[in-house]
């Protein structure tokens, strides 16, 4: 099944707003119903495709006549990805930035051989997964280029239980990854937002972080081997789980976003089934009280699972619990909820739960049971279909993330908030601006912003400002300009300052070996020559 063409996920599970949640806009953010029709999919008219037919056919002879799709749906669907702004615009009728075609190759071979169409032929290449990018990383800086659907490589091609790890192609979605390692009484325990629609590549392309990454860890702590298809060949890495053999290529190609090549294989740890998954909630007096409590867990111990915390402003919307939103606007209540899971034998579940109980207690919590945890954990994935039912209202809605040290992570938090909140007040569409603490480290923490406003006269335009405050507030109160959704073409610029001139010279060093025609991903990631 594909993804809704101009929303997020499943349109079976597209609900519209409960009416208290759109009163509470209208009367508090001055939201008002857009004015524009909504388009269809069919009065959608893309351009006509100007490749030429040779290069067409050395795509079909690479993949086959059925593989390489033409049509004016097929090209829309993958057109841009998730972002606020990508769906606005496409909402608009907007696909001035259409693919040629869409080419879905079957295995690493076929790969290299529309690789090598394109460079015959000029064409750049989008690695395309899930489609679930939210900063522009699918949104290259050249118009004539095709769509590289990764979907019919899906398998899972090799199991160790011995060495607990598995090697996963990278158009397997993770629900069905998951499915598969569940067959052999494994999981890979990577569950973030994207989750039901986001891919194994795509995960590795841009250094993914899942909600259970205190125990688990993030994507690329679990990736022990890549295989990646360049233009000019393929380079293989992983022989073992550690090695002293030179600088590790493995960390070249995470978090590369398809400018190097493409990754058609990746071998992850795995980990037994947890026998219990017990989530909970507990409340704080403030944000910096809290925030004080995970930062004891994460350096002291014992880790939960899941470990998060949302401020006043998101506990009290309810945003904690995205499928609550609108059933009772006072349920958040003051002060801050924070969300603990604990997955693993049922013996080590319950002895980390009573000493974790311990410390939070300790440092001012007060336990709220196992409800606030199981409906988080029930609506773990709903946050995007939310944003989608905003912005059918006439409301923006927006997120973005960051990371820092535990002593930066108070300046970060008001200086994103302060940027966010000046910048679109000014322009006349005063936010409400909630953040969360999503995923915790010995030495830090990422923060998680959620921005919704009126979405004004021009929604992209009256984005962008806020956004670039933003991204400009994270440089200067010491954050990175991304923590798990990537850098895109939404933070290349910032990254490219964060990076440094000599780091960001190397890299394209790197592309020039790699893709000496600029091909694949152009201007993602960094900016093109």
């Amino acid at each position: 099944m594909d993804m809704l063409w101009n929303g997020w996920g499943d349109p079976a599970k597209a609900a519209p707003l409960p009416e208290t949640v759109t009163g509470l806009l209208r009367d508090l953010l001055g939201v008002k119903p857009r004015s524009t029709p909504a388009l269809g999919l069919e009065d959608i008219r893309p351009p006509a495709p100007t490749a030429a037919p040779a290069a067409l056919r050395a795509l079909a002879a690479a993949v086959g006549d059925e593989h390489v799709r033409t049509d004016a749906e097929s090209r829309v669907r993958h057109t841009r990805g998730k972002s606020t702004p990508d769906l606005l615009r496409l909402r608009a009728g907007d696909v001035t930035d259409v693919p040629q075609a869409v080419v879905l190759p079957a295995d690493h071979d076929e790969v290299l051989a529309v690789l090598r169409a394109c460079a015959a032929h000029g064409l750049a290449v989008v690695p395309f997964g899930g489609g679930t990018s939210v900063v522009g990383g699918l949104a290259p800086q050249r118009s004539a280029f095709v769509a590289l659907d990764l979907r019919r490589m899906n398998g899972l091609l090799d199991l160790d239980p011995v060495s607990r790890t598995a090697v996963l192609q990278p158009g397997l979605r993770a629900p069905e990854a998951e499915a598969l390692l569940a067959e052999h009484g494994f999981t890979l325990g990577h569950f973030p937002q994207s989750f039901e629609w986001a891919t194994i590549g795509g995960f590795a392309a841009a250094r993914s972080s899942g909600q259970a990454s205190a125990g688990y860890g993030r994507f690329d702590e679990m990736v022990l081997g890549l295989t990646l298809a360049t233009p000019e060949g393929t380079i293989e890495t992983g022989r073992a789980p550690r090695s002293a053999a030179g600088p590790d290529l493995r960390q070249l190609i995470l978090g590369s976003e398809g400018t190097f090549g493409v990754i058609t294989s990746v071998t992850v740890r795995i980990r037994p089934l947890p026998e219990v998954r017990v989530y909970e909630g507990w409340r704080f007096g403030s944000f910096a009280e809290g925030a004080a409590a995970l930062r004891r867990l994460a350096q002291d111990g014992p880790r939960p699972t899941v470990l998060r915390l949302s401020d006043e402003t998101e506990t009290l919307i309810g945003l904690a619990q995205p499928d609550a939103i609108g059933a009772d606007l006072t349920q958040g209540g003051a002060g801050c909820l924070a969300i603990t899971g604990y997955e693993g034998t049922a013996e080590d579940t319950a002895y980390r739960r009573e000493r974790a109980a311990a410390v939070l207690t300790d440092c001012g919590g007060t336990l709220a049971g196992t409800e606030p945890g199981e409906r988080w954990a029930h609506g773990r994935y709903s946050a995007p279909y939310l944003r989608d039912a905003l912005l059918d209202v006439g409301a923006f809605a927006e997120t973005l993330e960051t990371a820092a040290f535990w002593s930066r992570v108070p300046e970060l938090y008001t200086a994103v908030r302060t940027a966010l909140t000046d910048t679109l007040t000014r322009a006349g569409t005063p936010p409400l601006v909630m953040c969360h603490i999503s995923h915790v480290y010995e030495n830090g923490a990422s923060l998680y912003f959620t921005v919704v406003s009126a979405q004004g006269e021009d929604p992209v335009a009256h984005w962008t400002p806020a956004k670039h405050a933003a991204n400009e507030a994270v440089l200067a109160a010491g954050g990175t300009i991304s923590h798990h959704h990537g850098v895109g073409t939404d933070h290349r610029d910032w990254y490219v300052r964060e990076a440094g001139p000599l780091g960001v010279s190397a890299l394209r060093a790197v592309k020039r070996r790699l893709d000496p025609e600029g091909l694949l991903n152009p201007g993602v990631l960094l900016p093109t020559d």
